[in-house]
């Protein structure tokens, strides 16, 4: 019973996340182009509403769009709680959701709060639309009145006076001690996140981390972010490595998949690696794992920053610092095609005798 309601859950969840992350890129991406755009003016404050009314007409077209960006971001929270609900119960939990999650932000209880706002949004709808029955005649008004009306005065005073502080405290303590992290403990909190990337390759693990690291984005802390962005790619880009410089290691089929893993390694989709995790868990995962703690410590330990949920190569040089972000990009990807064909062991007598096959066909090719 508790696997199948925790199921459920995490399908709610995924599909709040699922609305949610077109915004968060967004605003995250108008964000940063605003904020690289203005350091070419010696501007490292462009959010500061003096630059509003500057003379340079670029540097306030730079200072509207980080407020747009901004905008978009803000918007995150009622958005994920709004299609919480709808995953619950349909397009009559939006209002409600939307509701929760605007009061989540503005008590500061944050991604944790606007999780609990659309799950509250979502069961109560739920409930009100199951268990009040009126007569027949007046039976239409429980989904244009009462659900939409009942189920926002329950989600936002259960928020209010319930949930709402208990979250605020939490959020604040993460945020002071996200930002008080230097030196070592940074370093380790960006390694953690980065093998918690790794580790299962898009699955619930992986989205927790990579969502919370987008949520501590409206609160300007970027090392979480930075550390998964990179470990979110090192996975496909590293196992694709180690199919062309240990080809004997690998069947034609996973020598194939690694053409793939690279291309999606590099618009930054860490499932690219999942048929070699499938194929071989045992020795892919703690590859994956290493690979991806050491590129997000080593990005956020020499210093790079990024402020946008971005992993591809299209977002790469929009990051403070980019030479050192690309570098840990590369050295994590070294370590994973490095770990991947040292685990992996001996060629199987099948993978050989495939192998000789093809190299004999290949040398018939080229002599006719």
């Amino acid at each position: 019973m508790f696997k199948k309601i925790g199921n459920e859950l995490k399908k709610h969840v995924l599909t709040g996340i699922s609305y949610m992350i077109p915004l968060v890129i967004a605003g995250a991406v108008i964000m940063a182009v605003a904020r690289v755009g203005a350091t070419f003016y010696g501007i490292t404050d462009i959010w500061d509403g003096k630059y509003g009314d500057s003379a340079n007409g670029l540097i306030a077209l730079l200072h509207s769009l980080d407020g747009f960006g901004g905008l978009a971001l803000g918007m995150m929270f009622p958005v994920i709680a709004a299609f919480i609900g709808y995953s619950i119960s349909d397009k009559l939990a939006i209002a409600p959701g939307l509701v929760g999650g605007l009061l989540a932000k503005d008590l500061g209880a944050g991604f944790l709060g606007a999780l609990a706002a659309g799950l509250i949004a979502g069961y109560a709808c739920l409930l009100i639309k199951k268990y009040v029955k009126l007569p027949k005649a007046a039976a239409s008004i429980v989904p244009v009145f009462l659900v939409p009306v009942f189920g926002t005065l329950i989600t936002v005073l259960v928020i209010n006076y319930v949930v709402g502080v208990p979250f605020a405290n939490l959020n604040t303590a993460l945020e002071s001690w996200l930002n008080g992290l230097s030196g070592t403990n940074q370093i380790l909190m960006a390694a953690i996140i980065g093998a918690m990337v790794g580790f299962d390759l898009g699955g619930p693990v992986n989205k927790a981390a990579v969502t919370t690291a987008m949520a501590l984005l409206t609160s300007g802390i970027y090392a979480p972010n930075t550390a998964a962005q990179v470990a979110i790619i090192i996975p496909p880009l590293g196992l694709g490595l180690a199919t062309l410089i240990a080809k004997k290691k690998y069947s034609a089929e996973l020598r194939e998949a690694g053409k793939s893993s690279l291309v999606m390694g590099l618009v930054g989709i860490s499932e690219g690696a999942i048929p070699f995790a499938v194929e071989s868990p045992l020795k892919v995962i703690p590859s994956t794992v290493i690979g991806s703690a050491v590129g997000g410590a080593l990005a956020v330990g020499l210093g790079a920053v990024n402020q946008a949920p971005i992993s591809g190569f299209y977002g790469w040089f929009t990051v403070m610092h980019w030479p050192i972000y690309v570098l840990s990009i590369a050295v994590g990807t070294g370590v994973v095609a490095g770990l991947a064909v040292l685990f992996r062991g001996k060629t199987t007598a099948t993978d050989q005798a495939q192998e000789e096959v093809e190299d004999y066909f290949d040398d018939a090719e080229w002599e006719s």
